[in-house]
């Protein structure tokens, strides 16, 4: 989706809204691109037509000869072929190719979390979720494999409404926030193409956390996981940030993990 593209659905929502157009020029200002990635059935059925999949959450990794599944055993979360990903949906830098492999625990707060990068050519090979333990045989947790397919998206900072005409505007009138909760809700709609998109995995853009958002300052989200999009039954979120130069030098080791529940 190009610059000019994104300036004119905003502008066409924001009249749609009855949103003035300075207070829509501030949210392109405040905003950031995403990507979603998301289950077949919450495409819509144009976007279905030429659906490639990039991503898959669960399962058991591939990992290379040299490379053993994480200390902790955490279970394989995501799995990310950077090949299949638009390129330009994103405002931060990915391997061009290869896979990146998220390890974390969901269901309570992690001790420790990885994102590894193997690079596309590297012999791997599926390693077991069983293991020995202190002589005693452990099993790693396996989530069912689920297929996801990429989604361009927009974010919009948290402090936008700070902004100069948004704030005028939000002292117009009681209802005023409404109107902007209902603006902000239907760009989100209209980036995804009508894509459903609430409980699912983010790449990039600003995070929309629970509690108090990590990526300030000079870290920026790299990914955004919702517990349920990995297991129906869990009510968490994992956020996971750096900084632009980590990011794009895959300095994954410099990463944060944080869960929110």
């Amino acid at each position: 989706m190009t610059t000019s593209t994104v300036k004119e659905f905003v502008l066409r929502t924001a009249e749609k809204q009855g949103v003035p157009g300075p207070v829509a020029q501030e949210m392109l200002t405040g905003s950031r691109p995403c990507l979603h990635l998301v289950p077949f059935q919450n495409l819509t059925l144009a976007q279905q037509e030429e659906a490639r999949p990039a991503a898959r959450t669960g399962g058991l990794p591939s990992l290379p000869d040299d490379v053993d599944w994480p200390d902790g055993r955490e279970p394989l979360l995501l799995t990310v072929d950077c090949a299949a990903l638009p390129r330009e949906a994103l405002d931060i830098e990915l391997p061009p190719d290869g896979h990146l492999l998220f390890f974390a625990e969901i269901e309570y707060e992690p001790e420790s979390s990885l994102v590894l990068h193997v690079p596309t050519g590297a012999r791997t090979t599926e390693r077991p979720a069983t293991y020995e333990l202190d002589g005693e045989p452990e099993q790693a947790r396996v989530y069912p494999p689920n297929v996801l397919y990429p989604v361009p998206g927009l974010t919009v900072a948290p402090d936008w409404r700070d902004a100069p005409a948004t704030g005028a505007f939000l002292d117009g009138g009681a209802d005023r926030d409404d109107i902007l909760d209902g603006f902000e809700d239907a760009v989100r709609d209209a980036a995804a193409g009508g894509a459903s998109h609430g409980v699912s995995v983010q790449l990039g853009g600003y995070s929309s956390p629970w509690q108090l958002a990590p990526d300030e300052g000079d870290l920026v989200l790299l990914a955004q996981i919702h517990g349920q999009s990995i297991d129906h039954t869990v009510y968490t979120q994992t956020l996971i940030v750096g900084t632009r130069e980590d990011i794009a030098g895959g300095h994954y080791q410099a990463l944060s993990f944080e869960q929110q529940v």
